[in-house]
């Protein structure tokens, strides 16, 4: 189990860097899917007991990345195929609205970082990285939409497909295609065409959605 760690022997707030660490490792595939998480490794881990273990896995499961079972504790949580279907609906519905209202106030500061992810997402050799490339590109083009419960809500719904689409761009050769789509996006920003820019994100997400059933399937043969 592969957890960046730090003793917390003396920190406030040990739970918040626990959740966020636990939170970085699931998320980038670290720690995957049917997972077991121990709390008497953790707390070992940050060298702290086990309440702000319990307190962190709680935070953690009311987002769905992990789930109690009885006999085993906690685990990460594994996705059903209509548990990603609803995921992706959220996000196809969501993130084109919020991209929209960012294009009526994008800033070119905004604009040059998103190219900066979208070249960083389109050069790199270190695959392990390309999910996170691809989410800070969007995740930049959303900010300046003004809509904070969106974007948590889009934030969470992206949290429970993280690790399985860093999984789909390196097995099933999707980087290309995602890169493109990128600069499509960005296109239609940079022209402050708001209703191009969100036709191209939610086409973006449902042929991201398409590629991972097809991949999940080809898992379970």
């Amino acid at each position: 189990m592969k957890i960046f760690a730090t003793d917390l022997g003396k920190t406030a707030s040990s739970s918040d860097v626990i959740f966020d660490a636990l939170r970085g490792s699931i998320i980038s595939g670290q720690v995957q899917a049917g997972e077991s998480i121990r709390q008497e490794y953790i707390a070992n881990l940050f060298n702290v007991s086990r309440i702000p273990v319990r307190e962190a896995l709680k935070r953690l499961e009311a987002q769905g990345l992990v789930q109690s079972l009885r006999y085993k504790g906690y685990v990460v949580s594994l996705l059903s195929h209509a548990e990603t279907e609803e995921i992706y609906e959220i996000r196809a519905h969501l993130e084109p609205i919020v991209i929209e209202r960012s294009v009526a106030s994008m800033s070119e500061e905004t604009l040059e970082e998103a190219r900066e992810y979208c070249d960083l997402f389109n050069t790199e050799t270190d695959a392990t990285k390309w999910g996170e490339w691809n989410r800070r590109f969007h995740e930049t083009l959303y900010r300046d939409a003004q809509r904070p419960y969106h974007l948590k809500l889009v934030g969470e719904a992206i949290d429970r497909v993280d690790s399985y689409l860093r999984a789909q761009l390196i097995l099933t050769n999707g980087m290309e295609k995602a890169h493109q789509e990128h600069l499509g996006i960005i296109d239609a920003c940079i022209k402050g065409d708001g209703d191009l820019a969100a036709s191209r994100t939610r086409d973006h997400i449902l042929g991201s959605y398409k590629m991972l059933i097809e991949y999940l399937n080809n898992q379970k043969k």
